[in-house]
């Protein structure tokens, strides 16, 4: 018989923090719809008004190369194979200049663990990017390219994360996660480790640089392999703020985005034989609010989900929905095949009783004249009830 979490939800909607033994009994309840009225409830008091925001941004994977094994991935390819590809700074610039031109104000940039990239190279790429687009942001790489680039020239996370950042980077997404748990990552990975991927965090804080924070889950993991993730992401962010108070400055999370697992054209997604469900997501969603108390924003991930689940996802804890993503190549490698455009985007969230709202990177709203996308979700309504009432 499943544990009553009323007394669990009552404790984290009276403000007190959840824990470790709260967020198992959370995740392995069946009762998804109390736990996603009080994640709505948590996501309002932290970010109160009718406001849900999106970005716009392109993901530029800037090479396929990587010297590292993810049973998980259908994106990378070893060195040396003949569809290997490093896009040029003049392919990566043309790219900027498109998402320019539909109203983006950043770019997501990560790769694999390219053997021959140091830090040099990752320097010169930025400096050359800021250069050219200085009100543009850069929200690069990942802790495993960092790792990668620390194993190659033999320096320490937190010179690495100093140097980018005077090269021009203005944040860090939070790739590479997966599940913070060596139990799980050691069976379908041989990239940087939980603790690893936990110090560059530390470094990116370190410095004053934000970061997002990610799971992965259903690739074998479970309830206590996710509930030590979420830990080690509080964790982190606890020590950071904490930097933060004492010394003035300093970063933090900005946001965590949970997804699951997309297996259809991956090895490991040929040895599982089941994945999470809609409600397994939504679950973990709204335990991510009610757990994660120390960070503003959780990410409804609808590249994963698709745009309906992603939509239902804003009343279960999440205020955010991501990027309307102009390109995307690891996931849809993967078998993700979801799309959308602003429009969509807005329309998915205003039907679900919210107003949409861009933002940039560092949670900073844009205004821009979007009269046009929102006239054509009227007349899209307007149509839709003419062809129900004939």
């Amino acid at each position: 018989m499943s544990k009553d979490i009323q007394p669990i939800l009552n404790r984290a909607l009276a403000g007190e923090r959840l824990t470790s033994e709260d967020c198992s009994a959370l995740l392995e309840s069946h009762d998804f719809v109390r736990i996603g009225l009080a994640a709505d409830e948590l996501r309002q008091r932290k970010n109160p008004g009718d406001i849900v925001t999106y970005i716009i941004d392109r993901n530029i994977n800037y090479t396929n190369v990587c010297n590292v094994v993810c049973t998980f991935c259908a994106f990378y390819r070893r060195p040396g194979k003949p569809d290997t590809y490093v896009h040029s700074i003049e392919e990566i610039c043309k790219r900027i200049d498109e998402t320019i031109e539909l109203g983006g104000t950043g770019v997501l940039m990560q790769g694999g663990l390219h053997p021959d990239f140091n830090i040099e190279w990752y320097e010169n790429l930025l400096s050359t990017l800021h250069a050219k687009y200085p009100k543009f942001q850069l929200h690069c790489f990942s802790p495993p390219e960092i790792h990668n680039i620390s194993l190659i020239s033999k320096l320490d996370y937190v010179t690495i994360m100093r140097r980018l950042k005077d090269a021009g980077l203005n944040s860090m997404p939070g790739g590479g996660g997966e599940i913070l748990d060596d139990e799980v990552r050691a069976r379908v990975s041989t990239k940087c480790n939980t603790q690893e991927w936990l110090d560059v965090m530390r470094a990116v804080h370190k410095v004053g640089l934000i970061s997002t924070a990610t799971m992965m889950f259903g690739i074998g993991d479970r309830v206590e392999h996710r509930v030590r993730h979420l830990q080690r992401v509080r964790d982190v962010q606890d020590e950071s703020l904490a930097l933060k108070a004492e010394n003035g400055s300093g970063g933090e999370f900005t946001a965590f985005i949970p997804w699951t697992f997309q297996r259809e054209n991956t090895a490991l997604g040929r040895k599982i034989t089941e994945e999470p469900t809609g409600i397994d997501y939504l679950q973990m969603l709204a335990v991510s609010r009610l757990f994660l108390d120390n960070i503003n924003h959780i990410q409804a991930s609808w590249l994963t989900q698709g745009l309906k689940l992603g939509q239902t996802a804003l009343r279960f804890g999440a205020d955010d929905m991501g990027s309307i993503m102009i390109e995307e190549n690891v996931v849809s490698a993967a078998g993700a095949d979801n799309q959308a455009n602003e429009r969509d985007l807005r329309y998915q969230i205003r039907e679900a009783g919210y107003h949409p709202q861009q933002r940039d990177i560092l949670y900073n709203y844009i205004d821009r004249n979007v009269d046009d996308l929102d006239k054509s979700d009227s007349l899209k309504l307007k149509q839709l009830s003419v062809a129900f009432a004939d």
